[in-house]
């Protein structure tokens, strides 16, 4: 039986087990999706030794770390310098970046032409992905961090005119992330105004403490379940052969 899974550290949060094994009863698939709980990266070495193992999605916090284990990468994962899709066929690794796809198809329709200006949470794979996807937009963007990084905003200097001016946020990072439900991005919420679009990758809960203080001023708001989904849905598509992806 042909096997896939998600490797990541934690992974109780993860939604793709469910995903991928009701699509495989849905369509008579005889394949199995496994979840791989990888205390460290170099625990993949082996778990790629496995005989039917024929693709693996990759997660926090090893979207960049697993580059350093597999025999080739996509042009545009290359780009980005993080991975969340492994396809294994015949003896051979190929990395994929498909949260790319994702959340450019799921940003698009809520996008405004004042949408000119973002800033980034977080600074890992992640948002990685989201800075390539907002350079092929042409939106222009500043990271920002806890951690001291060069060119990166950290968030004690997040002004409330800072906010005012870039009026796309998206939080890439896991604050907020069930079960850690009370957590959120420090960021001056009071400057949020109804120009504003915020953009959470996590997914659980549906409305992260992110999400709801810029709701309360007035800001438009989503989450990622769609463009887990559609992310998940470009993973099956590479593991069948089937890829064609439009970014």
């Amino acid at each position: 039986m042909d096997t896939y899974g998600i490797i990541g550290y934690p992974l109780s949060h993860s939604f793709s087990p469910g995903f991928f094994n009701k699509k495989f009863a849905d369509e008579g698939i005889d394949a199995v999706y496994e979840s791989y709980l990888l205390k460290d990266v170099s625990e993949l070495a082996s778990l790629l030794l496995l005989p039917h193992l024929r693709g693996l999605n990759v997660t926090i916090p090893y979207k960049e770390s697993v580059i350093q284990y597999l025999d080739e990468i996509d042009s545009s994962a290359q780009a980005v310098g993080a991975i969340n899709c492994i396809d294994i066929r015949k003896g051979r690794t190929k990395g994929y970046n498909t949260d790319i796809i994702g959340f450019e198809q799921s940003l698009l329709p809520k996008l405004q032409p004042h949408h000119s200006n973002a800033l980034i949470l977080g600074t890992g794979g992640a948002a990685k992905a989201v800075a390539y996807v907002l350079d092929k937009l042409s939106i222009t963007y500043r990271k920002v961090s806890r951690s001291n990084e060069p060119n990166v905003v950290s968030y004690d200097d997040l002004s409330p005119q800072l906010i005012a001016a870039h009026t796309l946020i998206i939080n890439t990072t896991p604050l907020g992330m069930y079960p850690d439900i009370y957590s959120f991005p420090p960021i001056p919420y009071n400057a949020i105004t109804t120009d504003h679009l915020l953009y959470d990758l996590v997914y659980n809960p549906a409305e992260t403490r992110f999400l709801t203080l810029g709701k309360a001023n007035g800001a438009t708001v989503k989450n990622g379940l769609e463009m887990l989904h559609l992310q998940a849905e470009a993973s099956w598509q590479i593991w069948t052969g089937n890829y064609n992806p439009t970014v």
